[in-house]
């Protein structure tokens, strides 16, 4: 998948930009606070439909205009296609391939795969599980058309069950055939999340695992574990019984906390090195080593379970690494034949210099 040309209007601080790219290296550089991050954003929103950053649609919009739009040609295999996503200040975000809006946001989801390596990844060592879960749950949405689906149904029925265990505390009232009529539903997509998460993560850790000994030299050794309530009582032959059983026995705590205290939306992914997590041994550097680890592995994991290649968005990464880590990341995206990559940095003779020995077919733009 190649994107051929990129045009934003109001999208952030831009209020105007038009691109046209390099099928294999394109460079954004320009001082702090130019929109270099912004550009790659824009592509990010092509990938999945929203910002990396978590910023709401709305506060996309450039500053006292009405709307942003974003508009690129995709070459694929055999044709080529016009995203168009557009935002207004008042409305619905529309999301269109060729002219026709997508029923859901869903569908669009898997059609052009990307990887963002950027400064903002050190959130997953050292945020909460809510980030890993929601990384996890992306890199899955973009192999499994099925999985946002099952996800989003998933959500929507917690979160009706939690109304009415917050509705039960507040009038001091309970009605346990009227919360049970929720199980069946969470039951089912929370089965199948569980089971989607489990396979991915025991493809991806191997992969994780090989590129960090190439990075690092073998000096130690890292895994990515997936946790889960339903891990240890799960059954492949009876699905969701495991889950059943975790709803029943935590009924009680439910209607004291007023939410659902179990099920698959408290998972969470352990990063571990030599059996530890890496955020109490791991030094900067180490941690640094193991992300760049991850999201190769969630490339190559990607490239092969859909036989796409996703883009490469690498955001300010060679201000954030020092001299060898940056030429064995740029030697392993060379051996591994990553396809197009977007790369942004603020010193324009240091990008020429890299992306040379990468590809001489690169373009560089100044913003």
């Amino acid at each position: 998948m190649i994107i051929k040309k990129l045009s934003l209007y109001n999208f952030k601080n831009h209020s105007e930009k038009k691109f046209e790219f390099s099928p294999q290296i394109n460079c954004f550089v320009g001082n702090n606070g130019a929109g270099k991050t912004n550009i790659l954003d824009a592509m990010h929103y092509l990938s999945v439909g929203k910002s990396f950053l978590g910023n709401r649609d709305f506060s996309n919009i450039k500053k006292d205009e009405d709307f942003f739009t974003i508009d690129a040609e995709i070459q694929n295999e055999d044709s080529e296609d016009i995203i168009k996503i557009s935002q207004p200040k008042e409305g619905k975000k529309l999301v269109k391939k060729n002219d026709k809006s997508y029923d859901r946001l869903s569908d669009h989801i898997g059609y052009l795969p990307s990887v963002m390596i950027s400064p903002y990844d050190s959130n997953l060592i050292s945020d909460s599980g809510e980030s890993r879960r929601k990384f996890l749950d992306s890199m899955i949405s973009q192999t499994d058309s099925g999985y946002l689906f099952d996800l989003i149904q998933y959500q929507k029925t917690i979160q009706q069950r939690n109304a009415l265990l917050k509705y039960f505390a507040k009038n001091r009232v309970w009605d346990k055939d009227s919360l049970d009529i929720y199980n069946d539903p969470i039951t089912r997509f929370g089965t199948k999340i569980f089971e989607k998460r489990k396979e991915f993560v025991e493809q991806l850790n191997p992969i994780v695992q090989n590129f960090y000994t190439i990075i690092s030299g073998g000096k130690e050794s890292v895994s990515v574990y997936y946790q889960a309530d339903l891990a240890e009582s799960y059954d492949p032959t009876y699905p969701e019984t495991a889950f059943q059983e975790l709803l029943a026995q935590s009924v009680e705590r439910d209607r004291m906390l007023t939410y659902t205290s179990k099920g698959i939306h408290k998972d969470d992914l352990l990063f571990e090195m030599d059996h530890t997590l890496i955020k109490k041994i791991g030094s900067q550097g180490q941690q640094k080593s193991f992300l760049i680890s991850l999201k190769l592995a969630q490339m190559s994991l990607i490239k092969e379970l859909t036989h796409k290649t996703p883009i490469l968005l690498l955001d300010d990464i060679f201000d954030k690494l020092d001299d060898s880590r940056v030429s064995q990341l740029i030697e392993l995206v060379n051996q591994e034949n990553f396809g197009q990559i977007f790369i942004t940095d603020t010193h324009k003779e240091r990008t020429e210099s890299v992306v040379k020995k990468i590809n001489e077919e690169s373009i560089i733009f100044e913003v």
